[in-house]
């Protein structure tokens, strides 16, 4: 009987115990699915009050005449940050802020060219336009890009290569290394 009992109680102890959290999450939604942090908060539709702020109104206004604001807006649609993810809008923005001399546009807008976005493929050519323009305002990280996005250019089997080790570096770029350059404060858009 005694042996049935540790049996038993082994059992229960085993169907309690709780593997170590991970500080991450994996979400999944139409766009796929990603390992992000737990503390990740994202657009959520269903939840969106039809009387907002006015908060991405005033930002798209905004990036109308401002790069800054084009840029941040092109950061949000890629993130999902505040608006419904959407990459298309996220290059458009991006391109526009890039477009009109926002270097950190211009180097993304490489990044995004070299490596290719969701169902967009690479561009190598494209990425050596933008990169090169970077590079030439003195941009260290830009010119190390290009010369990668040149050889891209003219081996396929290098890039394929190249892409695969590398994609998932700079899609973690743009979820976690750039910065918005602009705040929400008292019913305006901020910038530095």
């Amino acid at each position: 009987m005694t042996i049935r009992r540790v049996l038993l109680s082994c059992i229960l102890v085993a169907a309690c115990a709780q593997p170590p959290q991970k500080d991450t999450v994996r979400i999944c939604d139409a766009g796929g699915c990603n390992e992000l942090p737990r503390s990740h908060a994202s657009h959520d539709p269903a939840a969106t009050n039809d009387e907002d702020d006015g908060r991405l109104a005033a930002l798209e206004a905004l990036a109308e005449r401002d790069p800054r604001a084009a840029y941040d807006l092109g950061l949000r649609y890629f993130r999902g940050d505040g608006v419904r993810q959407d990459s298309y809008k996220a290059l458009t923005w991006m391109r526009s802020a890039a477009e009109r001399g926002h270097l950190d546009a211009q180097k993304a807008l490489g990044r995004l060219y070299l490596t290719g976005l969701e169902e967009m493929g690479s561009d190598p050519r494209e990425a050596e336009k933008w990169l090169s323009i970077a590079a030439s305002r003195g941009d260290d990280e830009s010119g190390k890009l290009l010369s990668e996005a040149s050889a891209a250019k003219k081996s396929d089997e290098a890039y394929f290569k190249w892409r695969e080790r590398w994609r998932g570096v700079f899609y973690d770029n743009w979820y976690r290394r750039y910065s918005y350059l602009g705040y929400w404060r008292h019913g305006y858009w901020y910038y530095r």
